[in-house]
């Protein structure tokens, strides 16, 4: 900490140089591409000057009776919108709002099915204006607002995106409603503080101005290059930890402030597992005794009371020795935290001495899908190496890497599930991972694909090589066609879980890939016997 204070790693962020993330030496096209990702620096001053706007927007909105709202984005376009959606406490307005950030034959149709047209407004999310799922759900639900609506389905489609991508122009052809073009400069994953988080966090009644002010007054206290930096105290509690092995950061989150979790796990895990070194974040996961917890953890506290943050575990793990870090925050400086961990994980980036703006192996995942995308339409059925193995109710495939990881750190199960979306998941999962972590000291994960793709999915294979994934897909009930498309969900999503398999494979990554073969079969039955066994080492 000392010495990242005393090496002005806080000013030279704030004055945009790229050195201090890779150093003077790097290439000239890697410091122009770190300084073109620097925007969200500047986010909460510019928050004042687009609240004007804002409120015009969701007036109109609210005069037209659109109560009803559906965003359709992926990684951070979507995820700093659950947040605001999620967090209790700010809502002013009743509007419902959906996250549909999945190519899933289940919630897409259940999503359509459900929706009343009338009263719908879709926001259409991304960044590059090309993402896949976002591109596929709009043609999708454009589709279907214009059977209902007599082909006048513009006026319920805003969009969020860059300038001059293919979505600003497909918005001027399709008549939207509105148009938010977003600075350039600022990633997806650093855009909570843009339009991607105000325009969904204005619709919600959320008021933007408070927002940005916290925001602002914490852009403040991050320019010091002193030891009361809340960036810096947060940056450097990762990435020093993480230099010495202690690379799994567990958020220990009240209740209040959990739905900032998935939000910061994708921040964090995007932006620094890469090199085969990182901070992975440990999210969700059930709380046990001190003693399951391996000696590759370290723990930050997140609660809006400095009691909350004092819970038994936290107290526990520091009479032990560990190593805790307790921030104490509330719902209404949310914006605050936005700006916290955005600055942290930069520092972190630069205490790593790494790039923490690109993703270079998110981009691998996309080509591998797109090339099974292309063999199935080709050929009429994807390509498995290794092929499956029949089991009881699923089969099974597997890649076990030749040699041993030689990193020191120890190992993280992750489990990657691509099956169709059930409420009563979540509990068996939890079950799950405290069970493994009990009988075996591991940190656990766990991704739903393919929004993991957008996060996570970064330092599985960037990351340090010691992951062990667990894979698993489902035949679905049902296959929807994308409207211009050769191929249907169903077809994309298992795609895109083959290509997720295929990259961890070419990365020496241990993978087992488990899939449900009868889809009028119990999923959940199925599931529960599978993971039982799993648990107990038998599979």
């Amino acid at each position: 900490m000392t010495a990242l204070a005393s090496g002005q790693i806080a000013s030279r962020i704030w004055r945009r140089d790229p050195g201090v993330f890779v150093g003077a030496r790097a290439p000239e096209s890697v410091q122009e591409a770190i300084n073109g990702r620097l925007g969200w620096l500047d986010a909460p001053a510019a928050v004042p000057d687009l609240v004007e706007r804002l409120q015009r927007f969701t007036n109109s909105v609210r005069a037209d009776g659109l109560t009803d709202v559906f965003l359709l984005g992926m990684g951070g376009s979507s995820l700093c919108a659950e947040v605001f959606r999620d967090v209790p406490g700010l809502r002013a307005h009743s509007c419902r709002l959906a996250i549909l950030d999945t190519t899933d034959e289940r919630t897409i149709r259940a999503a359509t099915e459900s929706l009343n047209p009338a009263r719908s407004l879709f926001i259409v999310a991304s960044k590059s204006g090309s993402t896949i799922e976002v591109t596929t759900l709009e043609r999708h639900f454009f589709a279907v607002m214009s059977e209902h609506l007599d082909g006048k389905a513009g006026p319920h489609f805003v969009a969020i995106t860059d300038p001059g991508t293919a979505l600003e122009q497909l918005a001027i052809d399709r008549r939207y409603r509105d148009t938010f073009i977003n600075p350039p400069d600022i990633g997806g994953r650093y855009s909570a503080l843009s339009l991607f988080g105000l325009v969904p966090a204005a619709l919600l009644g959320l008021d933007i101005a408070a927002l940005g002010r916290s925001a602002e007054r914490m852009a403040v206290e991050c320019h010091n290059d002193t030891e009361a930096n809340p960036g810096l105290i947060l940056g450097s509690f990762m990435a020093e930890n993480a230099a010495e092995g202690r690379d799994k950061l567990t958020l220990l989150v009240s209740d209040d402030l959990a739905p900032l979790g998935p939000w910061i796990e994708q921040l964090v895990a995007e932006s620094t597992g890469k090199d085969s070194r990182g901070v992975l974040p440990v999210v969700g996961e059930p709380v046990g005794a001190a003693e399951e917890y391996g000696s590759d953890r370290v723990f930050v506290s997140l609660a809006s009371t400095p009691d909350g943050t004092a819970t038994p575990l936290v107290r526990e793990l520091e009479r032990a020795g560990r190593s805790v870090l307790r921030i104490t925050s509330s719902p209404v400086e949310l914006g605050a935290e936005f700006l916290r961990w955005e600055f942290a994980t930069a520092v972190a980036g630069a205490a790593l001495a790494m790039n923490p703006f690109d993703e270079p192996n998110v981009r691998e995942a996309k080509l591998r899908t797109q090339a099974q995308l292309d063999g199935k339409v080709a050929n009429g059925a994807f390509k498995l190496e290794p092929p499956f193995e029949r089991g009881e109710g699923y089969s099974r495939r597997e890649f076990r890497p030749t040699w041993q990881p030689s990193s020191p750190r120890r190992r993280y199960f992750a489990l990657l599930d691509y099956l169709p979306a059930d409420e009563r998941r979540p509990a068996l999962i939890s079950r799950l991972r405290a069970m493994i972590r009990k009988r075996s000291g591991l940190a656990t994960t766990y991704g739903i694909g393919p929004r993991y793709l957008h996060s996570t999915g970064q330092f599985h294979k960037g990351g340090p090589n010691s992951g062990v994934f667990v894979l698993l897909t489902a035949a679905d009930a049902t296959a929807t066609p994308v409207p211009g498309m050769p191929f249907t969900f169903s077809s994309l999503k298992q795609a895109q879980a083959l290509g997720d398999f295929e990259a961890l494979v070419a990365n020496g990554r241990e993978v087992v890939h488990y899939h449900l073969d009868d889809p009028a079969a119990d999923f959940t039955t199925v599931l529960e016997r599978l993971l039982d066994r799993l648990g107990k080492g038998r599979v």
